[in-house]
């Protein structure tokens, strides 16, 4: 069978760095194949390449097996290949509908057709079971639904060849259901998919065939049937990735680093009482909004709140995470590239800014600042090709890592960090892992908001449960499965939650 779409010996260099060597992959009709790797591996690159937003520095492209040299994306396009980007590709001021047609504006003699681009844009969001009114501005929905948009542009645009980036990193496990169906009545009218994730669950249920990279070039490839999620993750990542998960080298300290009781942030959270113990790593599991990030935001002063906070015995008061920061306690978001990092500024500038004042005296040390750099990129293992590079050029892993380095120069005692890993391949992951137990280990408190359960069971001394706003239950270490997280995220069983 002829591949729809295929790359063969493509190689890319930017400048004198070549970061693809090489790369031969093929996209069969009605087949989903799977690109998986680390960050930095060059899948980005690939799917730029196919889609015409790169050129190969040689090498060839081919479309129904004949060599195509795209000019640009919206080239790819008109030939029926489409990429759904894993950042949004959206305008804000736009609405949905506007989105959705941004470019392929349906028309009625010289003015838009505006009444059958909204009833359009109603069907395909319906198609993926998405609410979201077509006529909402895309600043004002959620990531979730965002996402679903760029899905629904994709649906729009009849492709023939749709490559997906990451496209299940913000969305409920619904969401993920409802995508799937969407895929699967694709692959059935003969569309090739290329999947990227680095959920391996996910590879092994959507998933027929495989390419998997390694430092820009093709280690693996095959029929996803021969690989279980453990060979996969350990040909990307060169090394025995088993383990995940670090064992608990000291234990959970008996002072209560933080006590929090009757905590409100208005419209998310109501009268939540929980307590942080000095070494531990406290879970808070729940849905996509339950309330886990912003009863964490007004904790820190990110949103109003009322309640009370002691912070080792002592009451504090805190209306401004500058309040939270000197108070020895720093939070870490869940989005790092629109809150966390300035992605135009280099990684020096990034890194100090939130502690600036420690670095400034009338003028910036730069000296100190590079020096405070160069520790950071030893400890946290920060990979990038020079010191200079704009952060928005990072791997996500490499971003991450950076946020966590942020937030570290600060020195806090109380740490709270939201998806420590997502969009994260798993070797970064473990790292990260090792990072957190470390800083448990060193007599810090830790507090981690996912929604990967598996995350939680694998990290946490302890859970505590929200929906709806309230904690549901507190689960211990001993007692942390799938079943009673869930049952308790759903309301299906509550629990008294006690302060631990």
């Amino acid at each position: 069978m002829t591949a729809l779409l295929e790359l063969r010996a493509v190689r890319r260099s930017f400048g004198q760095v070549e970061v693809l060597h090489g790369i031969d992959i093929a996209l069969a009709p009605g087949e989903v194949h799977a690109l998986i790797g680390e960050n930095g591996a060059g899948k980005s690159t690939t799917m730029k390449i196919m889609s015409g937003y790169l050129a190969p520095t040689s090498g060839q492209v081919l479309l129904d097996g004949v060599p195509v040299t795209h000019a640009d994306s919206q080239a790819a396009e008109a030939q029926g290949v489409v990429l759904i980007h894993q950042e949004f590709n959206l305008a804000d001021r736009l609405t949905v509908e506007q989105n959705i047609f941004l470019g392929r504006e349906k028309k009625r003699g010289p003015f838009l057709d505006k009444a059958a681009m909204r009833a359009e844009a109603r069907a395909l969001l319906d198609r993926l079971d998405c609410r979201v009114p077509v006529d909402a501005r895309i600043a004002d929905i959620s990531n979730p639904d965002k996402q679903m948009v760029e899905i629904a542009k994709a649906l729009q645009r009849d492709a023939r060849v749709l490559i997906m980036d990451e496209p299940t990193a913000v969305l409920t496990t619904h969401e993920v259901d409802v995508l799937f169906g969407q895929i699967a009545r694709l692959k059935a009218a003969g569309v090739a998919i290329l999947f990227t994730s680095h959920k391996l669950d996910e590879v092994r249920r959507i998933c027929d065939s495989l390419t998997i990279m390694r430092d820009g070039a093709v280690v693996a490839q095959g029929r996803v049937a021969d690989y279980t999620e453990d060979a996969m993750a350990e040909a990307m990542v060169g090394r025995d990735v088993s383990s995940l998960y670090p064992a608990r080298a000291v234990p959970v300290g008996s002072g209560i680093a933080l006590r929090v009781q009757g905590l409100t942030v208005p419209g998310f959270a109501d009268d939540v009482s929980f307590d942080l113990r000095q070494g531990e790593i406290l879970g808070l599991a729940g849905l996509i909004g339950s309330g886990r990030t912003e009863l964490m935001e007004g904790l820190v002063g990110l949103r109003a709140a009322t309640g009370r906070i002691q912070i080792a015995g002592r009451d504090v008061s805190i209306r401004a995470p500058r309040d939270a920061q000197a108070l020895g306690m720093c939070y870490l978001t869940e989005d790092r590239k629109s809150r966390g990092l300035l992605l135009s500024q280099g990684m020096r500038e990034n890194l100090t800014l939130q502690c600036l004042g420690d670095f400034t005296n009338w003028l910036i040390d730069t000296r100190a600042e590079e020096q405070a750099l160069t520790r950071a990129i030893a400890e946290f293992d920060i990979r990038a090709p020079s010191r200079g590079i704009a952060v928005g050029n990072l791997s996500g892993g490499n971003q991450q890592k950076l946020l966590i380095a942020k937030i570290m120069l600060a020195e806090p005692d109380i740490v709270i960090i939201d998806e420590p890993t997502r969009g994260i391949d798993i070797g970064t992951k473990q790292q990260i892992y090792e990072f957190i137990h470390a800083l448990a280990a060193a007599g810090r408190s830790i507090i981690v908001i996912s929604s990967e359960m598996q995350e939680i069971i694998g990290l946490a001394d302890r859970a505590l449960v929200m929906r709806s706003g309230r904690i549901m239950g507190e689960v211990a270490r001993a007692d942390m499965t799938e079943e009673r997280i869930v049952r308790l995220a759903m309301g299906l069983q509550a629990e008294h939650a006690g302060t631990g």
